[in-house]
């Protein structure tokens, strides 16, 4: 196990994934938060979002968690969490409502920024910013593997 747990900031698309689909990669990285492989970074706005999108009529529908089930990972989500405090100044991302995620990841550390998003995933000069600051943007799969790495350490 390593000394120091690594922070992540963990994209909503990401969370919103676990819950849909419990047997895929995104639910992995939601075990190991379980399993407290890595301390999450978080912002108010980043659990207001994941609140939004779960309220959205077709999340709900298919989604496996109930509201109650949401609610326990949100409380379990912010005890284990370094919480930030995004002011919206950082404009670094093509599409601006990605930005606070961003700035949630640099305020809090992060090693990695973790997202299915492809305006994160594929803007080289983004990710090559984002590496001058520390924060590796990686896939669910390339985090997951990185998780690996660590545990074998």
């Amino acid at each position: 196990m390593p000394e120091q747990l690594p922070r992540a900031l963990i994209d909503t698309n990401v969370w919103i994934s676990a819950i849909i689909n419990l047997q895929g990669a995104p639910a992995q990285v939601l075990d190991a938060l379980w399993e407290r492989r890595f301390v999450p970074v978080i912002s108010q706005g980043l659990l207001d979002e994941i609140r939004e999108v779960f309220g959205r009529p077709r999340i709900r529908r298919r989604a496996q968690y109930s509201e109650a089930d949401l609610a326990l990972a949100i409380q379990r989500l912010e005890e284990q969490a370094v919480k930030v405090y995004p002011t919206g100044q950082l404009h670094l991302c093509r599409d601006s409502r990605d930005d606070f995620l961003l700035e949630t990841a640099l305020l809090g550390q992060a090693q990695f920024a973790v997202s299915r998003d492809d305006d994160l995933k594929r803007d080289l000069d983004l990710i090559a910013r984002l590496r001058e600051q520390g924060v590796e943007v990686l896939s669910v799969a390339q985090f997951l593997r990185e998780l690996e790495k660590l545990n074998d350490i």
